[in-house]
């Protein structure tokens, strides 16, 4: 997508420019992967024309491999960025994203075993299911044939309920649904699973219901691993954010029934951080990097969760929906120690 962002803090009746990047849920994750030492791809379709050269030139500087991005259509989907400050939160507008390139041009048929071939894991973002039904079809398509190659699939709910229209989390909830059943590694929170899934719970606390839900969701779906945030807005305008993840894996049995027998499940949660805001847009990407990177790796739940934290920490700290701290800058953000500048 083209993200087109009004300077500064002025709304956009205010503004008389805009500054454009490229962006969206597939390049921010892809990027940091990237950054942390993984040969990234986007599999996407950009229009023939120099907006898409602009976009494939600005994938390739974030490090991203560009192969599998084919060329068709005319346009962009874009969004329209203000910023928000004080008691006015920052605010998206959608422009025509379902004319865009993406979701009129359909990959070729013969391409989708090729990909899947080359993958050891593969991202998808809840957003895209949002598109039409030639996105929804092409997603599950992937999803299947990388699941039937021993992949591994990852899936963020990333529930944006403006794109759907009348009715949305009943449109929403059969490709959800659908996706989940595919998926090894899930992110998403007790929001997701009341509302876009349509589960019941009796609890009122988010920590009680996170830890009702998400296990029931892993059980019905099959799914390894299951991670999110949960995020407060303090009175001086700073953020608190608190990473989960909740494991289901053989590897984690033991600790799972000390866990459980301590009352708190297969959960591990991240020590609260609390920091200002610079740009929050993309900092759910960034954790969301930081697990699967940590969940590739093989390390233990109590580093992934502080590792996912801190790097979605840092993307709050620089202009941009995409990360673009590298894995020695999210270790030295895990550190209590207050940085000065570095010489």
């Amino acid at each position: 997508m083209m993200r087109l962002e009004v300077p500064g803090y002025s709304t956009l009746a205010q503004g008389s420019s805009l500054d454009y990047s490229f962006s969206g849920t597939g390049v921010n994750v892809m990027s940091a992967l990237s950054r942390f030492g993984h040969s990234a791809y986007l599999v996407s379709t950009l229009p023939d024309n120099p907006l898409g050269e602009a976009a494939l030139a600005y994938l390739r500087k974030l490090g991203i491999h560009t192969p599998w991005v084919q060329r068709g259509g005319k346009y962009v989907g874009q969004y329209f960025l203000e910023h928000g400050f004080g008691a006015r939160p920052s605010r998206v507008t959608y422009t025509d994203r379902l004319g865009s390139s993406f979701n009129t041009v359909a990959y070729p048929e013969t391409e989708w075993g090729r990909i899947a071939d080359g993958l050891d894991a593969v991202h998808f973002c809840g957003i895209t299911l949002a598109m039409n039904d030639l996105a929804r079809m092409q997603m599950k398509r992937l999803a299947g044939e990388v699941k039937q190659r021993g992949g591994i699939v990852i899936f963020d709910c990333n529930y944006r309920p403006s794109l759907w229209g009348p009715d949305a989390y009943g449109q929403a909830r059969p490709h959800y649904t659908d996706m989940l059943q595919a998926a090894d590694i899930v992110f998403m929170n007790e929001k997701d699973a009341i509302f876009t899934l349509g589960m019941e719970t009796g609890e009122c606390d988010r920590i009680a219901q996170l830890e009702q839900l998400i296990p029931q969701v892993a059980r019905e779906y099959g799914i390894r691993t299951i991670a999110g945030t949960h995020r407060q807005i303090n009175g001086d305008n700073t953020h608190t954010l608190t990473g989960y993840i909740y494991k289901t894996s053989a590897g984690r049995e033991a600790q799972t029934k000390a866990m459980e027998a301590a009352g708190g499940g297969g959960f591990t949660y991240s020590r609260p951080l609390t920091f200002p805001v610079y740009d929050r847009v993309g900092a759910g990407d960034a954790y969301a990097s930081g697990i699967i990177h940590a969940e590739l790796q093989g390390y233990d739940p109590e580093y992934a969760v502080e590792y996912a934290a801190a790097a979605a920490m840092l993307a709050h700290t620089v202009p941009g929906d995409t990360p673009i701290s590298s894995e020695s800058d999210v270790v030295k953000a895990m550190s209590d120690r207050t940085r000065d500048v570095e010489r």
